[in-house]
């Protein structure tokens, strides 16, 4: 999935601004996508739904990726970037404002189209932020570029968790929507989901003010076409075994990641647990998503001491063991075993996604783009979880990331040599 446009190297001042503008990109989608883990609990009471319902609503998001993400590289390649990303945010602020009708007709499916919707909206923001950041400077420093907006992506998803616990889980009563019928229930649903309104309203004004900055400065960056290639082209490389496998694993890892963070609030609110209101398991959200933030740094410096394949080997291995230290204890060691995941999670995207390129040479933007389907793995694993949980409960629903974790660990001993066949 190659977007043939070529980037003319744009002067300081504009460097300087079109890094800030695409920091702010990362930031942005990185936090609204955390979110849907304060949403899914939400809706979950509000509409009495089992979990395996409640997982809709990931899987409504994720499932942008996969149908979004080839169309999103055909708009930039039209367009170019940034009447792209102008685009993608226009596309996100509508998702946004159509939790305004949802809310009012007390409907779970508008509920669905409105994350579609805003994760389209995403895709299209991801698809154009991704390689941007690498061209807006010098090559040799591109990987210091990618690390450090991936550390505003992360403390996005650190923040909005929090703040979105406050905001929307602070209004779940005890007497919820279960304990009503009728008209009774139809009113509840429609003002309890105001919290909801206003705080997707809120983020709607903030991503119509970033839209309307970068299509005023659309014409900052000078970008010429290069020559096209064949889009769906991309897909052969699916013939190559290690680069099936990585995909694969992305998808196992998305799945792995979303699935948990989806659960962690009614887990951690089980009395074996830690017991307490769904608000007060939420603000430990940015716990999970913040062992992520730090982890990005730990492992950038581990990744220079070690091979990937095994950093990777042992992350995979660190999640299977928290999750099986988590599904049989009790209490705060339960707790906090799971909130670790994040923590290990951390290094698992970049790690396959640069293992799983190793050779492709100059399909490597296409390869990326396959990879960028394969995060659809976020719509079809916590589906399986979600059922798991409704058959056997919370702690034996763990099995189904801890499943994933598995496949990661296998691929990475798959790859633990480079293709030169050389041992690590």
């Amino acid at each position: 999935m190659a977007i043939d446009t070529a980037i003319a190297a744009p002067g300081v001042a504009y460097s300087n601004h079109l890094r800030a503008f695409v920091f702010a990109l990362f930031f942005a989608f990185g936090g609204i996508t955390s979110l849907n883990d304060v949403l899914t609990p939400k809706l979950k009471d509000l509409f009495t739904l089992s979990y395996h319902e409640a997982m809709l609503v990931q899987s409504a998001f994720f499932a942008a990726y996969f149908i979004v993400s080839i169309p999103a590289a055909a708009l930039v390649r039209h367009w170019g970037y940034m009447r792209s990303a102008a685009i993608g945010l226009a596309a996100m602020t509508l998702g946004c404002v159509l939790f305004v009708p949802a809310s009012s007709s007390g409907l779970f499916g508008l509920f669905l189209v409105a994350f579609f919707v805003l994760a389209a909206g995403i895709t299209t923001v991801q698809v154009v932020a991704n390689p941007l950041i690498s061209m807006l400077g010098p090559p040799a420093s591109a990987s210091s570029r990618l690390t450090f907006a991936q550390a505003f992506n992360s403390l996005g998803t650190t923040i909005f968790p929090y703040v979105g616990s406050v905001l929307i889980l602070g209004s779940l009563a005890t007497v919820g929507a279960r304990n009503l019928s009728g008209a009774a229930l139809a009113a509840y649903r429609v003002a309890d989901a105001r919290v909801i309104v206003h705080t997707y309203l809120g983020i709607a004004i903030a991503l119509s003010a970033l839209a309307a900055i970068v299509w005023l400065g659309r014409k900052s960056l000078v970008e010429a076409p290069a020559p096209p290639t064949p889009i769906l082209r991309a897909f052969n490389l699916l013939t190559r075994k290690r680069f099936a496998f990585g995909a694969a694993s992305i998808f196992l890892y998305v799945g792995a990641e979303v699935a948990i963070g989806s659960l962690v609030v009614n887990y951690l609110m089980q009395p074996s647990v830690f017991g307490g209101a769904a608000v007060e398991a939420g603000e430990h959200l940015p716990v999970y998503w913040g062992g992520a933030m730090a982890g990005r740094f730990i492992g950038a410096y581990v990744l220079r001491l070690f091979s990937p394949g095994k950093v990777l080997a042992c992350a995979a291995a660190a999640a299977i063991a928290l999750i099986l230290l988590s599904a049989n204890s009790t209490g705060g060691l339960s707790g906090w075993a799971l909130l670790s995941i994040g923590l290990f999670n951390s290094i698992m995207f970049p790690t396959i996604f640069a293992l799983a390129s190793e050779g492709l040479g100059a399909r490597a933007a296409e390869g990326s783009g396959v990879i960028c389907m394969a995060i659809v793995g976020g719509a079809v694993v916590p589906l399986a979880a979600g059922k798991a949980a409704d058959l056997w409960g919370l702690k034996e629903a763990l099995a189904v990331p801890a499943l994933c974790y598995v496949g990661i660990f296998i691929f990475a001993l798959f790859a633990r040599r480079p293709l030169g066949g050389a041992a690590v």
